[in-house]
């Protein structure tokens, strides 16, 4: 699968989620699978680029291309001003975020609530398609089917975005009035894989290999995207791809695999985060790994009281190798079991 010059490893890809999707996280889903990430969405404003917080966005040291960033905001100049800003620091695909369902982000008019103004969304895509284009940058975009039931929109804007030269839409299979809530509503990214010639991505609720199978063949979708599913469980990206290419089901990782996989993750993590907020921000991650483990729930209200990253990092290890004593497999997680609470922003 190619977007632009680029040609992508494979067909599953990593979501876009705000307090997620850093470049150790999509390190390491690239590592277990996924043959694309894009990364937590960077504002437009120019005030906040500097801040602490959108320099770690913006941070793709060592990452391997080719690398996505995702903006938001909500006045078309900001946004190609902000696009030509992320080329210069590395992007070399610009995303735009038109999914985020959150009220902080919806509030501002940014994010879904960009779909109830098609005027506007569609400004904003000529004009950073204007800024992208005479560089060699592609411009994507991420969506939902509408602002609401009665608002269904998604077809007429995915014909717009394409015309203002769109090279590639993800649709998330929800209205932003929806939420996370309810299922994800496959027709309407079919109907949108219909309507269009640029490839189309599938978003929402798949989160087992057989889901994953079944998205693609009821949407014709180009690629899969998978969120709140590889948190704590990067490694569905693998089993994805061994189950669509030989429909069986890939064997559970090995605990000691995971103690690797989960240290080496918190090292990066404290490498980009630095002690007082790695420490913190990382208690989110080692929550997802352990959530469905024996003894899961008491080690996480536990690692909330450390803070030392030395000693969390002792912890995890002592965690997995007690696990490690009793089991050699990780268990075998079923679909519906890794639907977890949203994130931050999922974008």
């Amino acid at each position: 699968m190619n977007i632009g010059p680029y040609t992508l490893a494979n067909n599953l890809f990593a979501a876009p989620m705000a307090g997620v999707t850093d470049r150790p996280f999509r390190q390491l889903c690239r590592r277990l699978g996924a043959g694309y990430a894009v990364s937590e969405m960077v504002t437009s404003r120019r005030e906040l680029w500097n801040s602490l917080k959108t320099s770690r966005r913006a941070n793709h040291d060592g990452e391997p291309g080719p690398i996505a960033v995702q903006i938001a905001g909500t006045d078309a100049a900001m946004m190609a001003e902000a696009a030509a800003y992320n080329v210069d620091r590395g992007a070399q695909i610009i995303d735009i975020n038109m999914g985020c369902p959150a009220k902080k982000v919806c509030n501002k008019w940014a994010g879904s609530a960009l779909m109830q103004d098609e005027a506007l969304a569609v400004s904003i895509v000529q004009a950073v398609v204007r800024a992208c284009a005479p560089r060699g940058v592609p411009v994507t975009l991420k969506m939902r089917t509408g602002w609401c039931r009665e608002h269904r929109n998604a077809v007429t804007l995915a014909r717009a975005f394409e015309d203002a030269g769109v090279q590639m839409l993800t649709v998330h299979g929800r209205t932003r009035e929806q939420g996370y809530g309810g299922h994800a509503e496959y027709d309407t990214i079919a109907a949108v894989k219909a309507a269009v010639r640029v490839p189309v991505v599938a978003n929402g609720d798949i989160d087992s290999p057989a889901k994953a199978r079944e998205v693609l063949a009821c949407t014709g979708a180009d690629a899969i995207m998978i969120g709140r599913a590889a948190q704590g469980r990067p490694w569905i990206f693998r089993e994805v791809a061994h189950f669509l290419a030989h429909g069986t089901q890939l064997a559970a990782p090995l605990v000691a695999e995971v103690r690797r996989l989960l240290l080496d993750h918190l090292q990066d993590h404290y490498a980009l985060y630095g002690e007082y907020t790695g420490v913190r921000s990382a208690r989110k991650h080692i929550g997802w790994y352990v959530k469905q483990l024996p003894g899961g729930a008491a080690f996480r209200s536990r690692m909330n009281s450390i803070e030392d990253c030395a000693q969390q990092l002792r912890a995890v290890a002592g965690f997995f190798d007690e696990l490690g004593s009793g089991m050699d497999r990780m268990p075998q997680a079923r679909a519906g079991e890794e639907q977890h609470e949203a994130a931050e922003v999922n974008a």
